[in-house]
């Protein structure tokens, strides 16, 4: 079998590579020519560069190939620009699809990874409540109407897709939440808003878990969310990071959410006037805002088979222990 994976140097990506080579599959790595390629140093790769910017170039560059499954795993999560999200998140959809639709004659699954994000902040009156499927998405984020933009515009194409909607995906190569436990490690804990947050998680390899159960029992058109199954407070992960990391001593800082508003302003507003994207910009704002990061993972669980296999506390035991040997911390 021929496996496409796009955002392939990425870090979910590139584990999708690794799992579909365990798998035996005949692996293409999609890359821009920009991408580093550090996580894809096994030979058996095949690394194809890709212009999702262009349909007219994609056509080009796979037309000569057939595929039977493709996992678009590509997209920006951080932009100095709004219609930037657009441009690669929805428009980059669009132009692959486009592609694939004109090159690929016998493609059995296009595999989608989106994001709990385009649900927005719903259900959040006490108790919270997991979001569902059927729930109507209220993206507050840029980056969430991007990813929906996608997903709508999917839904009306004649492509056997499938959509993973995965909460907050963390470890090892993962920038994000590293910065925390960087903080952490300095010695500084930051946290916003008084009230109570439930947050979730899921760990990269379940992600993975959840992409190949797709590609082998995906119905076209589903959309399944993904997290670990259990839910977890806000102080949860910084904890574990910090047990992780020797329990160094720290000052743990709660913000009221106003204050996090101005640091966002501001780091947005230098963000333009240098150049160079910053994580305290206005989408995160609104995800450190939201105080409900359910999700209902059970059609996933009866449709796929999906079953989570890494709870946060391992996880993060497994992140912190890569940081550490690979000298990021």
């Amino acid at each position: 079998m021929k496996i496409l994976i796009t955002g392939a140097s990425g870090f979910i990506g590139s584990f999708i590579v690794e799992e579909a080579l365990r798998r035996g599959m005949d692996t293409w790595a999609a890359v821009r020519k920009s991408s580093s390629r550090s996580f894809l140093q096994d030979g058996r790769i095949h690394v194809i560069e890709l212009n999702l910017s262009s349909e007219e170039q994609l056509t080009a560059q796979l037309k000569n190939h057939q595929f039977d499954y493709v996992v678009h795993a590509a997209g920006v999560t951080k932009c100095l620009h709004r219609e930037d999200f657009f441009r690669v998140n929805t428009e980059g959809t669009q132009h692959l699809v486009r592609a694939l639709q004109s090159t690929q004659h016998a493609l059995q699954r296009f595999v989608y990874i989106s994001s709990l994000s385009i649900m927005g902040a719903i259900r959040e009156q006490q108790p919270y409540q997991e979001i569902r499927e059927d729930d109507m998405p209220q993206p507050n984020t840029a980056y969430g109407l991007s990813k929906l933009a996608a997903e709508q515009w999917l839904s009306e194409q004649r492509i056997p897709y499938v959509i993973l909607r995965p909460t907050g995906v963390y470890g090892p190569r993962e920038r994000d939440y590293f910065m925390m436990a960087k903080s952490i490690k300095a010695h500084t804990d930051f946290a916003v808003g008084f009230r109570r947050q439930d947050i979730t998680f899921v760990y990269v390899t379940d992600v993975v878990q959840a992409v190949f159960l797709a590609l082998d029992k995906g119905v076209t058109g589903r959309r399944y969310f993904l997290s670990d199954g259990d839910v977890y407070q806000s102080s949860t992960f910084s904890d574990l990071l910090r047990k992780e990391l020797g329990n160094p001593w720290w000052i743990r800082i709660t913000a009221p959410i106003w204050l996090l508003r101005v640091i966002t302003f501001c780091g947005e507003y230098i963000g333009r006037l240098t150049g160079k994207v910053t994580a305290l910009n206005n989408d995160k704002y609104y995800i450190m805002r939201q105080r409900n990061w359910r999700c209902d993972i059970e059609p996933a669980r009866r449709e796929l088979g999906y079953e989570p296999q890494v709870k946060l506390a391992e996880g993060v035991r497994r992140s912190i222990q890569w940081y550490k040997e690979n000298k990021w911390l």
